[in-house]
């Protein structure tokens, strides 16, 4: 009977140290990073399996850049080509590839997005007006799916090195985790030009 209390006594005091130590809350977001990042992925591959029918719809137009339309396809199979596990949520140079790859879609799509501007035939296209809506809509996801896993990365951070669950996270291996960033900071940190036709 002793042997029993002393045995619940141990485990109750274990459970409140690990508690106090701040271990669950470690759990906690930690699951909840994983979660805003499978939706993160999940709109990433939304808009991945639109691309082959832009792709084909766009080809419907004769003369169109085929340049750009190059790029798409090969930003598209560049991106599902980047392999992501769990482990790359802690491997900050695997985070960086999926991030770079991602971006040149976001670059090629929006690239051939400007150009179909030019081609009046294509824009009246109702398909690809809906993929083209299509893709904004997903484009819109992205960002909100972003901005959750930021969040949620942000506040598994804080913990991480905060003190004293800093130590926890030693102990128990809870690094802190990669988190989007600006790819291209230096250009939007500069002012843009006004112009209102004074330069020409």
């Amino acid at each position: 009977m002793k042997k029993t209390i002393a045995t619940w006594t141990c485990v109750l005091g274990l459970s409140l140290g690990l508690s106090g130590c701040g271990y669950n809350q470690f759990q906690q977001l930690d699951e909840e990073v994983k979660a805003s990042w499978s939706e993160v992925l999940n709109q990433y591959q939304r808009r991945a399996d639109l691309v082959p029918n832009l792709v084909n719809t766009v080809k419907g137009e004769a003369n169109f850049e085929q340049t750009t339309l190059t790029r798409v396809v090969e930003a598209r199979a560049k991106a599902t080509s980047v392999q992501v596990t769990p482990e790359t949520l802690n491997d900050p140079q695997a985070f960086q590839r999926f991030q770079q790859a991602q971006g040149e879609l976001s670059g090629a799509l929006s690239r051939l997005l400007v150009v179909s501007e030019n081609y009046p035939n294509l824009k009246a296209n109702q398909g690809f007006q809906d993929l083209r809506v299509q893709l904004e809509g997903t484009e819109n996801r992205i960002t909100v799916a972003r901005n959750k896993y930021i969040g949620a990365v942000q506040q598994y951070n804080v913990l991480a090195r905060s003190f004293p669950t800093n130590l926890t996270a030693k102990m128990f291996g809870y690094p802190p985790k990669p988190n989007f960033s600006v790819a291209n900071e230096a250009q939007i940190s500069t002012p843009p030009t006004v112009d209102f036709g004074a330069s020409r």
